[in-house]
């Protein structure tokens, strides 16, 4: 961006609402995409759950399901501890479960699993991702990236169902 540009930039930026958490670490910038990804579940009418853009493509419910697994998953991976009531993850889960009210339990439970996850494991300690060198603290980054990622997944299949993201509305 020219640097002349860049103070009209400033402005601009300082106009827009800013979402909460932006720029305060890592827990609110989680707790922003968790935010966003459980209002868009709860809008998204049940009978929606099923649609998917296209063949072969994963479905509103799939996706949902894909997060709350990933955030398990990535959990074990940084050594964090999964909660005792943790339902068994069973292969074929995030296609079978697919009811509204199953998938919205899911994917709260991994919200808070994770809230738990990132403030008692020591994210500092030396592991293997993906057979490579790092950290708990760089799996906790990948989660963050990942549930950004499907938040915005969800933003599109929302808004081509027909869903106003419910933060948008005036």
């Amino acid at each position: 961006m020219p640097s002349r540009l860049f103070p009209l930039f400033l402005l601009a930026l300082a106009a827009m609402a800013q979402p909460s958490g932006l720029g305060q670490g890592w827990l609110p910038e989680f707790d922003h995409a968790a935010g966003q990804l459980q209002a868009l579940a709860d809008a998204i009418p049940a009978e929606k759950y099923g649609w998917r853009p296209s063949p072969g493509v994963r479905s509103v419910s799939e996706v949902l399901m894909h997060v709350a697994l990933g955030n398990y998953y990535l959990l074990d991976q940084a050594g964090a501890k999964i909660p005792e009531n943790t339902p068994p993850i069973a292969p074929g889960l995030e296609k079978k479960t697919v009811k509204k009210e199953e998938v919205l339990r899911w994917l709260h439970r991994s919200f808070d699993a994770v809230r738990r996850g990132y403030a008692t494991t020591d994210r500092t300690r030396k592991l293997q991702f993906f057979g490579k060198p790092s950290t708990a603290d760089q799996v906790f980054l990948r989660m963050l990236v990942h549930n950004h990622e499907h938040m915005g997944q969800m933003i599109a299949y929302a808004r081509t169902i027909g869903v106003v993201p419910p933060w948008t509305k005036k």
